[in-house]
């Protein structure tokens, strides 16, 4: 896959929102967040958050590009954000929604005309932890696994004090040398 216009998602996307998909000036995106500390040590109490908006319309060669990239917020704060986060992205959310449902009159220079601009979020990009915060699913303890959620194999080991997750390896082929089961774990 060389952009994600090859994946299955946006294909999709394009099956179930046909309306949106005949215009290819509509606007697909996705979401980057992570916290840093700006000052490079840890021994400040700072953290700086941003969220970042990735156009992916364009060529794989300019999605990516700093340029093409848009900064929609800027979050500097004492701590971690943790679970405030959705109180700084509530305009941001606000902004999409308008531009999913309703659109936005836009200028297309090319062809001299306006047109109703819509806009989609298709992805979140970020590490675990910052899916916990923008999802607000919990990555810890029983139910980690976000494709599995309530269907999570996982016990908790009570002398290590740590969870392990069972089935991690449920979506290799049945004769996959990795692949076992427990009756190939009962014989050994």
């Amino acid at each position: 896959m060389r952009h994600p216009a090859d994946g299955e998602t946006w294909k999709s996307f394009d099956g179930l929102h046909e309306k949106f998909s005949i215009d290819s000036r509509n606007v697909r995106l996705a979401l980057a967040s992570n916290g840093f500390n700006p000052f490079r040590t840890m021994s400040i109490s700072h953290s700086t958050w941003h969220a970042m908006m990735v156009v992916y319309n364009l060529p794989p060669w300019l999605c990516i590009k700093v340029e093409y990239t848009m900064l929609s917020l800027l979050i500097p704060r004492p701590q971690s954000i943790g679970n405030d986060i959705d109180v700084y992205l509530q305009p941001l959310i606000q902004e999409l929604k308008e531009l999913w449902e309703l659109g936005v009159q836009t200028y297309d220079a090319s062809k001299n005309e306006t047109f109703l601009m819509r806009a989609t979020l298709l992805w979140t990009i970020n590490d675990y932890p910052r899916y916990a915060m923008l999802s607000s699913w919990s990555t810890k303890r029983r139910f980690a696994c976000a494709y599995f959620n309530y269907d999570t194999n996982s016990s908790y080991l009570k002398h290590s004090h740590k969870m392990c997750y069972m089935d991690h390896r449920v979506f290799l082929p049945m004769n996959h040398p990795w692949r076992f089961n427990k009756k190939s774990l009962i014989e050994k």
